[in-house]
């Protein structure tokens, strides 16, 4: 009897030490799934239709794909289109379609869809962001055969290839467009599993992408978090992985000094600035206007709300951006200035405004500092704090005086400042001279005049207080790799994603 309860002792043993025994085996799997945190809930996961930089985030390169790809580095890179020629005048454009491209639901992808895609883009009742800057611009979408299609411009546009890696030139499927606001389907490495409205948005891998098998990622989560309290204490109790584009400065220290993660900074394409409504007096006036730009202190504002990372603009242009000019001494902080063209004016302070502020902190914490240094002028303005769907329904709708947004999209002067029904309602004639004169010159040396002209001209009318190009900060967990530290283009590139090591 004894000798039998010491073999199941033993037995026993056995087996409790069975699963501890398995572990060198299971811990070779490779983790394949991954949590990433952003600050805004896209309104829609249709980047043709609907304005929020978030959306570009999910679905950009991972569910849908354009003919052309920007890279981290901000080179453009054949995508769908393997290769293209361009005709002598610049106003044509030869592309040769990958081979072996479907669509997540098998779907085969050829020039049909290319034409599908962009005759929608360009239709005249469509709601595409780039439609003015892009595809009105598009006199004809034609098919040469399955793999080749050829757009022919009205005006020659030497930024088209970079154009059509935007997120607004992504190919969507003809059999499913209308419903990509909540379905989207294309032929990225990933398809939409689910979105839980508030929470989160999760990608599988799509089994039709040509490089199925070369994707380390099985699954990825894309998680809305907007309070910065909230976004440390996910990342350090391993809720999400990774943040790529970190919502708290503040905070970055801990992370820098904690060894399970890592902290990179990049740069980004991205104009922040104090919004001006153009249309209601007496913001109309351009000394008001000025007024307000030589009453914010830039350095300051950048100290105070983001921890030093960004630099101090003058205009709607990043230092990215080939041929930029520093303007930001155009209209550099000088209080006495501001309250003498007040009073020119005829102004009389307390000048009452309201200042509508969207949930990221560069808002929330930027907008108190923005309102203090303007009550130093006499201008009183009252913070009104809204939800992102409130914002995108009021002020991006036209609906208010002043606002604190970060404008995100390379080279978006055309369609930000060539129509007066953008939000702001900027409309001069001039500035839609110098664009138009821009886009049709095949002159090198005329172009750059006119792009540095173009710069000055948003500076000098002061249509906005342009103040920050912030610097990209991504936080994550020691041992993943491939995601993004620079931000040309707001994407995530899944693709690239993968674990270092085992699970």
């Amino acid at each position: 009897m004894n000798g039998l309860k010491l073999d199941r002792r033993h037995v026993n043993s056995l087996l409790a030490a069975l699963p501890f025994a398995s572990l060198p085996a299971i811990a070779q799997r490779r983790k394949d799934t991954v949590v990433l945190a952003m600050v805004l809930e896209p309104p829609s996961l249709d980047p043709t239709t609907a304005s929020s930089a978030a959306i570009g985030e999910i679905v950009h390169y991972n569910i849908l794909a354009g003919l052309t790809k920007i890279a981290v580095d901000g080179a453009v890179q054949p995508l769908l289109a393997e290769s293209w020629q361009v005709s002598d005048d610049g106003k044509s454009y030869l592309f040769r379609l990958r081979e072996g491209v479907k669509f997540s639901d098998g779907a085969a992808f050829d020039a049909q869809t290319v034409k599908f895609s962009f005759d929608r883009a360009r239709a005249p009742d469509s709601t595409n962001k780039a439609k003015k800057a892009v595809f009105d611009n598009i006199t004809t979408v034609d098919v040469i055969d399955a793999r080749t299609v050829r757009l022919t411009l009205t005006d020659a546009d030497a930024l088209l290839p970079f154009r059509l890696g935007e997120n607004t030139a992504v190919i969507l499927h003809p059999s499913t467009a209308a419903g990509a606001g909540t379905q989207p389907v294309g032929t990225g490495p990933f398809k939409l599993e689910s979105w839980n409205k508030g929470s989160a948005v999760t990608l599988v891998k799509s089994d039709n992408h040509r490089h199925a098998a070369q994707i380390a990622l099985r699954r990825a989560t894309f998680r809305f978090i907007n309070e910065p309290a909230a976004q440390v204490a996910a990342l350090l109790a391993g809720d999400v992985d990774a943040m790529p584009r970190f919502g708290a400065p503040q905070s970055l220290q801990q992370f820098r000094r904690n060894p399970r993660f890592v902290v990179e900074t990049g740069f980004t394409a991205g104009k922040g600035i104090l919004a001006i409504n153009n249309r209601k007096p007496p913001l109309n006036d351009v000394r008001v206007r000025r007024a307000l730009a030589h009453a914010i202190d830039r350095q300051a504002f950048i100290d105070g709300a983001l921890e030093g990372l960004a630099r101090p603009i003058g205009s709607h242009f990043a230092p990215t951006d080939e041929g930029y000019l520093d303007l930001s001494k155009t209209l550099p902080y000088d209080p006495p200035r501001a309250r003498a063209l007040l009073k020119e004016a005829g102004i009389s302070t307390p000048l009452n405004l309201t200042l509508t502020l969207p949930p990221p902190q560069y808002a929330r914490v930027g907008g108190e500092i923005i309102a203090a240094q303007l009550a130093k002028v006499g201008i009183n303005a009252k913070i009104e704090n809204v939800e992102w769907a409130a914002w995108l329904g009021g002020a991006f709708k036209g609906n208010f005086d002043l606002t604190v947004i970060l404008h995100v999209e390379p080279l978006d002067y055309v369609r930000a400042y060539t129509d007066p029904g953008y939000y702001f309602g900027y409309d001069s004639a001039t500035f839609r001279g110098l664009v138009a004169t821009m886009a049709k010159s095949r002159d090198a040396a005329e172009r750059r005049r006119l792009w540095q002209q173009v710069q000055r001209q948003l500076a000098t009318d002061a249509v906005n207080v342009y103040i920050w190009n912030p610097s990209q900060v991504a936080v994550f967990r020691k041992g993943l790799r491939g995601l993004w530290n620079s931000s040309p283009i707001f994407a995530n590139d899944l693709a690239a994603v993968s674990w270092q090591g085992t699970s």
